[in-house]
């Protein structure tokens, strides 16, 4: 018999060892370099979306190249104002606090920790916005995830996928998040004004209303239905309060109210045991609850914005409410100084109301501005592009795509550099009029 040596000899296998590793490391270089082109793509964006002005919040130079997104509601606005408190809101967590997801075993929202339940009671109390006495405050991350918890906890026992409606321009947001898991429990239908469908349906109330500012009341009112009420903007900043709201649910959010977006900490106010059991499930269906760590900071804050109130007149600057509202009012004035000059450009008119909080009469200053162009311009966000200015298009809120929403709170920097550009875009009527003046 023929003897056969080994297939591989020991100097042939460390060939192909080293093969296979130059194969590896070249594979490695080139996932490397991809990895790098992604970051590198996604920083370029990043630098195209960041307003460049000059220094400072004050004045700014504006050479027309700068971009300026006012396309989200990131409420940077109201940093100066936390900056000026200093430590007063600072929370000191140690190593070996919050180990437990329990907060309160015995309570409905087994999650909410009591510091930030009795934070909300007493703003809502010193407010006035808001009853709280005989509800359940169901904490949630932020109040999109309220809004959710909400939409299943009100369609769990449906027969059928319940309708889910809106008035338009209704919040751009609503049909995402109601489609996104395709629930077989509720079904987006679009604006309440033209809903005709028979059948249980929910109703979403966001008053003050985002995008437009303006009070808004449910309008299908039939049987069948139940409301939602979106109040993340019923606060002395932005509007009147004209008296404390008590409806079956009602949603909050610590972002809108103090400018503390990235904590992402939310509260519902709910009548209803069942139904706030069954938000409560929800949430710890999804997330185990809310993070204690971001519920504290907000008890911390909403303290603060409670305190201040009692230290000094509401309306003077020192207090929270004082500066949010004189930074929205000297902001409303000036857009509006910039949308008469450019001639091209309208703005809602507003009722001015009576304001329980600040004993006087004020016209609201919404948190967004529900921009119209004129002068033949059919897709306003594309012409505001064109001279790179962010926004979000009317047709994002069910309405012509001659809207745009805006940002009322970014910086002061971004704001100031947003009015000077605006105010230089002139329609052609008023260019050959000041032509010939």
């Amino acid at each position: 018999m023929v003897k056969l040596g080994p297939v591989f000899s020991v100097r042939h296998l460390l060939v192909l060892s080293l093969a296979i590793n130059v194969s590896l490391m070249l594979t490695v270089i080139r996932e490397r370099v991809k990895v790098e082109e992604i970051l590198n793509m996604f920083s370029t964006k990043l630098q195209l979306a960041t307003v460049s002005p000059s220094t400072g919040d004050g004045e700014t130079t504006d050479n027309g190249e700068a971009i300026i997104n006012l396309d989200h509601g990131d409420p940077t606005m109201y940093e100066k104002y936390w900056q000026r408190m200093g430590d007063k809101t600072t929370v000191v967590i140690s190593g070996w606090q919050f180990t437990s997801y329990f907060s309160d075993p015995k309570n409905l929202c087994w999650f909410l920790e009591p510091e930030l339940a009795e934070e909300v009671v007493r703003l809502h109390r010193v407010v006035g916005n808001a009853i709280t006495k005989d509800y359940h405050i169901v904490v949630g991350t932020g109040s999109s995830q309220l809004f959710q918890a909400a939409l299943y906890a009100l369609s769990s026992d449906a027969s059928e996928p319940m309708s889910v409606v809106s008035a338009a321009p209704y919040y751009s947001s609503y049909p995402v998040i109601t489609d996104c898991l395709k629930s077989g429990l509720y079904k987006w239908e679009g604006d309440a004004q033209a809903f005709d469908k028979s059948g249980p349906y929910i109703e979403l109330v966001t008053s003050p209303n985002n995008p437009d500012g303006f009070v808004r009341q449910s309008v299908v009112n039939r049987s069948g239905g139940i409301l939602v009420h979106d109040l993340a903007y019923y606060w002395p900043q932005y509007t009147p309060i004209t008296t404390p709201a008590d409806h079956d649910l009602m949603l909050f959010t610590v972002s809108k109210t103090t400018g503390h977006a990235g904590m992402r900490i939310g509260w519902a106010l709910v009548k209803d045991e069942i139904i706030a059991r069954k938000i409560v499930k929800y949430i710890e269906l999804s997330t185990i609850g809310v993070s204690k760590d971001s519920q504290l900071r907000a008890a911390k804050v909403l303290r603060a914005v409670s305190d201040s109130c009692g230290v000094a007149h509401p309306f003077k600057e020192e207090t929270f409410f004082g500066f949010s509202h004189h930074s929205m009012e000297s902001r409303w004035m000036l857009l509006r100084e910039a949308v008469n000059r450019s001639g091209i450009f309208s703005l809602p008119e507003f009722t001015p109301g009576f304001c329980n909080f600040w004993n006087r009469v004020f016209e609201p200053l919404p948190a967004f501005a529900w921009l119209k162009c004129g002068d033949g311009i059919e897709d306003c966000e594309s012409f505001l592009r064109g001279h790179k200015i962010w926004t979000r298009s009317g047709r994002y809120f069910g309405v012509s795509p001659s809207y745009v929403r805006i940002s009322m709170l970014d910086r002061d920097r971004t704001f100031n550099l947003f009015v000077k550009r605006l105010s230089r875009i002139r329609s052609q009527r008023r260019m050959r009029l000041e032509h010939v003046d």
